[in-house]
């Protein structure tokens, strides 16, 4: 149903709670993912860490906890490609440039990048597209970085509230900005964003902030108002506790999407763009609950 993904000798000693700006201690990310495919195979994971076309890593290396999601485009199925394997192989690809120290925490784009210049040069054909997004939280410096290509995403949530969130890049209703390769002959045809193009964050976290990294499938069913209700169920940072609110978040926004009487966020938007669309988006879903806490080696 759930994998927990854990990294080193994690302590929490504050939870909800702010230090001072001189905290000489390292931070890490406690961290745990549930996720569904939206043709019910509820809690299968494919290889490397994916759930439907959905793909997700979490990473460390000495300086930085690295994470992130990448959605892999659906309508690359009608040409008999799996979108799964773009936004797998690139998510599996960041994942090993940051556990070979391949990167610069300051500098979320650059994996990204590093890792679609892998996937243009592979010697076996890749056809397909995803967005991404990446989160690095700098272990001593106490800063998240962050890259946003398209309507995947993160929120930061401290004492109740979204603090810092994401913002989409939308070429128009329900487009999202994306990597891509192309055929030749769709070259042109298919959107195919630069990840220079990504949104680009920097911003202090304190312990016990909560971080949610996810794809619009939750994004799209799910209210802030919704997630944030979930989160109060969180009342400490054990990875039990972690593990059982980001399955309730997966959960929820999985029967909301197929909920055809729910005015959905995503259905709420399509009317905004002129649709007269009501009820969930059936999507695959997946997310990522971390909270920030004291890192011991």
């Amino acid at each position: 149903m759930f994998s927990v993904l854990s990294y080193g000798r994690l302590v929490a000693r504050a939870v909800l709670g702010g230090l001072s700006q001189t905290d000489s201690r390292d931070y890490s990310l406690v961290t745990a993912s549930c996720g569904f495919g939206k043709d019910f195979r509820k809690g299968i994971l494919k290889k490397g860490m994916c759930y439907g076309d959905d793909a997700c890593f979490v990473a460390r290396h000495r300086s930085a906890d690295v994470l992130g999601v990448a959605d892999g485009v659906g309508g690359w199925r009608d040409y008999g490609v799996d979108p799964s394997q773009f936004s797998g192989t690139l998510m599996r690809t960041c994942e090993r440039l940051v556990k070979e120290g391949r990167f610069v925490p300051s500098n979320p784009v650059g994996i990204l990048t590093a890792s679609y210049c892998e996937l243009l040069q592979n010697k076996v054909p890749l056809l397909g597209s995803s967005t991404a997004c990446i989160v690095v939280l700098d272990r001593t410096s106490h800063r998240l970085h962050t890259a946003n290509l398209g309507d995947s995403g993160f929120l930061v949530v401290r004492g109740g509230e979204v603090v810092h969130r994401s913002d989409e890049q939308q070429h128009y209703f329900n487009t999202p900005f994306q990597l891509s390769i192309a055929p030749p002959e769709a070259e042109g045809v298919v959107f195919s964003d630069s990840p220079d193009a990504a949104d680009s964050t920097t911003f202090d976290v304190q312990l016990g902030d909560i971080i949610l990294t996810a794809t619009d499938g939750l994004f799209d069913n799910m209210p802030d108002y919704m997630i944030l209700q979930e989160l109060k169920k969180l009342k400490n940072s054990n990875y039990e506790s972690i593990q059982q609110t980001a399955r309730s978040i997966a959960e929820q926004a999985h029967e909301l999407a197929y909920d055809p009487n729910y005015m959905s966020p995503f259905a709420q938007f399509a009317c905004d763009n002129g649709l007269n669309v009501r009820g969930g988006k059936p999507d695959d879903i997946t997310v990522l609950l971390s909270i920030v806490a004291e890192y011991t080696d």
